[in-house]
């Protein structure tokens, strides 16, 4: 079997380019909007569970910077490549690809929530989201047109050094964001388990079937 290359950009399926689109038409929007106008979309933990329930939605269409918002998009214009082709390329699975963005997004908003409800910090970025992609990625690389299994080698290893990745965020994340605050590592690690936790019931409803009964 031959390599395969990454299709040049033009080629990318629309739904991904489609999320990347989101991730880099609001920044832009955003560019010159207050800190309050920011921080209103943000998610903060205590303001979720006291309320303030739109926050693990609209966070995803907030970035810190450049470098923030063009990493996000460039990883959700690859990850989302595979993710896109298993559900359909026609309305109805352009529609579940982007239910299964926003929804696994929030949720990875929702598990940050769980692990900090106290905190007062504000959490941005649509990196939890793209970590879904990436978890639902890891279940087809090695089964063209299918679902793989939850805990295949694939998974496995990409998860693994996903792990690895964040847990040096952890610990180096104020460097890496020029001490203009955390990493929030926990959301990106949530979205990878929810990514390949619902990526087998949204693949069947696109129509798709699972490689074997027992995969999902």
């Amino acid at each position: 079997m031959s390599e395969q290359r990454p299709e040049p950009i033009f080629n990318a399926p629309w739904p991904a380019l489609l999320a990347a689109a989101s991730i880099l038409v609001p920044h832009v929007l955003l560019l010159r909007a207050s800190d309050a106008t920011v921080e209103s979309l943000a998610l903060v933990p205590r303001d979720f569970w006291n309320g303030a329930w739109t926050g693990p939605v609209t966070m995803m269409f907030v970035h810190g910077g450049w470098v923030h918002a063009l990493m996000n998009s460039a990883f959700a214009l690859a990850l989302g490549a595979p993710v896109a082709r298993l559900l359909g390329l026609n309305g109805r699975g352009g529609g579940i690809f982007c239910l299964f963005y926003l929804i696994s997004g929030a949720l990875s908003g929702v598990g940050y929530a769980a692990i900090h409800p106290d905190s007062a910090n504000a959490v941005i970025g649509a990196s939890g989201a793209v970590s879904a992609l990436m978890g639902a990625a890891a279940r087809t690389m090695d089964y063209e047109g299918r679902v793989g299994p939850i805990l295949g080698p694939r998974v496995l290893s990409l998860g693994l050094g996903w792990l690895i990745v964040n847990l040096v965020m952890a610990v180096t994340g104020s460097l890496l964001t020029m001490g203009t605050g955390a990493v929030a590592w926990e959301a990106h690690l949530v979205g990878f388990a929810v990514g390949v936790l619902l990526i087998g019931p949204f693949a069947r409803w696109a129509g798709v079937q699972p490689r074997t009964p027992e995969t999902d």
